[in-house]
């Protein structure tokens, strides 16, 4: 479902005369349907400039990144628009939504955009909200509003109110108390469960340990970063 094949990514410091740094070089892996795998490695590493890329928010210099049968490196903008819509979705560590609308439909928005009903759309997200233990008198209001844990809560709901074929997870358990903490791995369980590929970076190893299948080091992509 999700397949790398050597890619590799430079940052040019234009303000520090036009100085080229190698991040990651020659990173190939691949995750099957229901299979989550781990990024590892200390930090520097490359992590979170992968996940970046395979979203496709950061141009890729060199390689293929297959998300099904579309390679992203290559892709037209309406395709990895559609791809996000579609296909692959990503819980970030961080809230980025319009402010002031309203918690219930930031977590109903992708599903109205696949053509869920106003009314199917709103009822999976209070299903998800509830489960995550989001208060309903909140849902009304702007996630902006809520704390950090709440916000993190918003993300996953969000995250996983369609059932994606492909999911990035960006440390989902991070902010977390012990009882969402559980609820989100039950989550990536059931995603798992019905066939969805999924690669996260977890530093909460526990979880890393109940829900991954295998880890990927990345200091050994990262030209400088010990192993």
């Amino acid at each position: 479902m999700i397949e790398l094949k050597n890619v590799s990514k430079t940052f040019t410091l234009h303000n520090q005369g036009s100085a080229v740094i190698e991040v990651i070089s020659n990173v190939s892996f691949s995750v099957a349907a229901g299979e989550c795998v781990a990024l590892t490695g200390v930090s520097g590493a490359g992590k979170s400039t992968l996940m970046r890329m395979i979203y496709g928010n950061y141009l890729t210099q060199f390689g293929e990144i297959h998300i099904g049968d579309i390679d992203l490196v290559r892709a037209e903008p309406r395709e990895v628009i559609k791809l996000r819509r579609d296909v692959l979705g990503y819980v970030s560590q961080f809230l980025r939504v319009v402010p002031r609308v309203p918690t219930l439909d930031v977590v109903a928005e992708p599903l109205r955009s696949l053509g869920d009903s106003e009314g199917d759309a709103k009822a999976s997200a209070a299903a998800l909200l509830h489960e995550l233990n989001i208060p309903q008198r909140l849902w009304p209001l702007s996630p902006t509003t809520f704390s950090g844990g709440e916000q993190q809560r918003v993300n996953i709901a969000r995250g996983f109110a369609y059932n994606y074929p492909a999911m990035l997870l960006d440390e989902p358990t991070a902010s977390l108390d012990a009882a969402n903490r559980e609820v989100v791995l039950s989550l990536i369980e059931r995603a798992k469960a019905r066939g969805s590929a999924l690669i996260g970076i977890f530093h909460d190893e526990a979880a890393r340990d109940r829900v991954c299948d295998r880890e990927i080091d990345m200091s050994r992509f990262t030209p400088g970063v010990a192993a």
